[in-house]
């Protein structure tokens, strides 16, 4: 069991620091540090930290993992938590219309970032619709677009130089 502990340990750092686009290619990393798997094992491990296979811009694929750590989670919901410039949310534009917002965000970060809004049961979010790289957001009736971007601001990296018009 100590072994797939530290099996398990070495995955989740090849997927987040490396863009791991197959089961092979992740056994043959593991092999480089030590561990020999089955394509078996290594299944069963990908399915017990619950990765998923995203697309990427060059047309490849590659492995995620969750970004559910119950503690930001938890000061989401709250509302204590406030995302900036330096949370990792890929985010690229926003776009406001009416009561709507449509965000977009590098392929495959547009689910997280969306959980993310939805957590945080903010009043003037009504709720969000993910795609891969977009995010369509309903905001409460009534709002400015001035209010609309300081609510979305929360959990987007913008500044005052950064509106997408």
């Amino acid at each position: 069991m100590k072994n797939r502990k530290k099996r398990v340990e070495v995955i989740v750092d090849l997927i987040k620091s490396q863009c791991v686009g197959s089961q092979e290619e992740l056994s043959r990393m593991l092999m480089e540090r030590g561990f020999k798997v089955t394509q078996a094992t290594l299944s069963r491990d990908l399915k017990m930290l619950h990765t998923t296979k995203v697309p990427t811009d060059r047309g490849t694929y590659m492995y995620v993992l969750p970004d559910s750590n119950s503690l930001k989670d938890k000061l989401l919901a709250a509302g204590q938590l406030e995302m900036n410039a330096n949370y990792q949310s890929g985010f690229i534009s926003l776009q406001i219309s009416g009561n709507m917002a449509v965000i977009k965000t590098r392929n495959g970060y547009a689910p997280g970032l969306a959980y993310d809004i939805d957590i945080s049961n903010h009043p003037d979010i009504l709720g969000t619709i993910p795609g891969s790289n977009t995010i369509f957001a309903v905001m409460r009736d009534g709002m400015t677009e001035e209010e609309m971007r300081k609510v979305l601001g929360r959990f987007l990296p913008l500044d005052k130089n950064f509106f997408q018009f």
